[in-house]
């Protein structure tokens, strides 16, 4: 108290020794002093924010370097290895790529291969030539009479809304251009979906694209969108794994007059997706809502997206596809570490599996109970190099996609500005002012190229192994280290089939 009091009085002794200074050339002083009086009077008399009462005008110091500290940290304090939630070495790589720039490495790696955790594959005395051209896998299973031969890598689940017009624009353009396919996320499909891109259209819980004005599940609305020829897959997202079990949330800052009337909402308020869907119940009611929305879309490939929790759950579905042989055409599996432009801190640090865990048991489950041969596993969490693309097709999924490193494609900097609305790239906001700064001229082609170069890294790996076939992939090809003195291979760590069935990963 003493000390605030103190501060303020030497502003106010100082600005009345200044006073005669008013009649002299330097006047102008009070430009300056006046405001800075105003300010500490002020901090002194609030009662909100202690350190600016106890240390009026300094004590906004300490504000702005907690605004700038995120910024600080990746500048000037971390490591290569050691940023996150996407640490510099792989943001480098997907930057290098996306430009065509630098792409090999100088003078050995940085990683610590005694790290716990530390995977690697297991190369062939004997490579092969690389195949040629980049293998494309079948999704759909017996009930769909439209399947769909997608490329290996693709984009994740990003709504327009919580990214920019001109981020959808140039994900969906470099999509066009690179043959893979551009999933819209749960937003509904805007007109920058539109650009001639392959589409995977996501319903979230909150029906956007294919509801009634109350929220409901509309079959006519989502017929129109399904139908359109640039939709290829429709993805039913039941959880993802940034917040599983919670639902979806658009900040009020990012739900403008355009994306509220795109999604069917109110403008300008917080929109929060339900936990859980209302177009069906349990189980069965989802698998027989999966083969409705499939009859609506006149036979294109439906699957669901979600984020692994309670396993019993998960097997007693798959015991039900065996008998009713409803099945869907693809699962999509979302580790606990993907990302999200919003969530509760407590549902991203601590609700779901990890990737992992999640894939190696969604695999072997379809193995078990004998279904495997009609489902494709998509694959994602934090998927952004071309050795995260062979470990996962090795421990058990098909196809993988990603959102964050398509993201930094587009020039994303990662600076957690997602939910503010302020982000600095134009990535992840709709202020003119920011957007402006994303070219889709440009951008577009970063896309291509950090698709188009990280397949091409990932078929060097798979003649580096000496594989032939996609269909080779297994986990016996790759390592992880468990301890100082221990390394196993994944089938020993995660036996293949599940309970001790012997049967491929894939």
């Amino acid at each position: 108290m003493r000390t605030r009091f103190l501060q303020t009085a030497a502003l106010l002794i100082l600005t009345v020794a200044l006073a005669g200074l008013v009649w002299s050339p330097a006047w102008w002083i009070y430009l300056f002093l006046v405001p800075i009086v105003a300010l500490g009077v002020w901090d002194s008399l609030q009662t909100r924010h202690a350190i600016r009462r106890n240390f009026p005008v300094v004590g906004h110091f300490r504000y702005l370097l907690e605004s700038i500290g995120p910024e600080l940290h990746q500048y000037f304090i971390e490591n290569a290895t050691d940023g996150t939630p996407i640490d510099r070495t792989k943001r480098t790589y997907v930057y290098s790529r996306a430009k065509l720039e630098h792409q090999v490495h100088p003078f050995g790696t940085e990683l610590d291969l005694t790290e716990v955790g530390y995977a690697f594959m297991a190369h062939s005395m004997f490579p092969v030539a690389h195949l040629h051209p980049p293998p494309r896998i079948r999704i759909g299973g017996p009930h769909c009479t439209q399947p769909y031969d997608a490329s290996v890598f693709n984009i994740a689940g990003m709504s327009f809304g919580s990214l920019s017009k001109p981020a959808i624009e140039a994900l969906n353009v470099g999509a066009r251009e690179g043959g893979f396919f551009h999933c819209t996320g749960e937003g509904g499909i805007s007109p920058w979906h539109l650009m001639g891109g392959d589409l995977c259209f996501q319903i979230g819980t909150g029906y956007f694209g294919a509801r009634t004005p109350e929220g409901a599940f509309s079959p006519e609305r989502f017929r129109e969108n399904a139908l359109r020829p640039e939709v290829k897959m429709i993805e039913l997202k039941l959880s993802q794994g940034a917040k599983p079990g919670h639902g979806g949330i658009l900040p009020a800052a990012k739900n403008n007059l355009e994306v509220s009337k795109i999604r069917g909402v109110s403008p300008n308020i917080r929109i929060d997706s339900p936990p859980h869907h209302t177009a069906y119940e349990g189980a069965e009611g989802l698998l027989r809502f999966v083969h409705q929305l499939r009859e609506l879309a006149d036979g294109k490939p439906v699957g669901f997206k979600l984020c692994i929790g309670e396993r019993r759950e998960f097997e007693a579905l798959c015991v039900l596809m065996a008998e009713t042989g409803l099945t869907p055409d693809f699962i999509a599996v979302d580790g606990a570490e993907g990302g999200t432009g919003a969530a509760p801190i407590d549902f991203s640090n601590h609700v779901g599996l990890p990737l992992e865990e999640s894939l190696t048991f969604v695999a072997d489950m379809l193995h078990k109970h004998g279904i495997k041969d009609r489902i494709r596993i998509i694959a994602a969490g934090k998927v952004i190099t071309a050795f995260d693309i062979y470990r996962t097709l090795c421990i058990g999924a098909d196809i993988c996609y990603s959102a964050r490193g398509m993201m930094l494609a587009l020039g994303c900097i990662q600076a957690l500005e997602c939910h503010r609305n302020t982000c600095p790239t134009g990535v992840a906001t709709d202020k003119p002012g920011l957007t402006r700064g994303l070219v889709v001229a440009d951008k577009w082609v970063r896309v291509r190229n950090y698709h188009h170069e990280t397949v091409e890294d990932f078929l060097e790996l798979v003649a580096a192994a000496g594989i032939t076939d996609l269909d080779q992939l297994d986990r016996t090809r790759i390592w992880k280290r468990l301890g100082p003195d221990e390394i196993r291979r994944y089938d020993e760590i995660h036996p293949m089939g599940g309970n001790g069935i012997s049967a491929p990963a894939r």
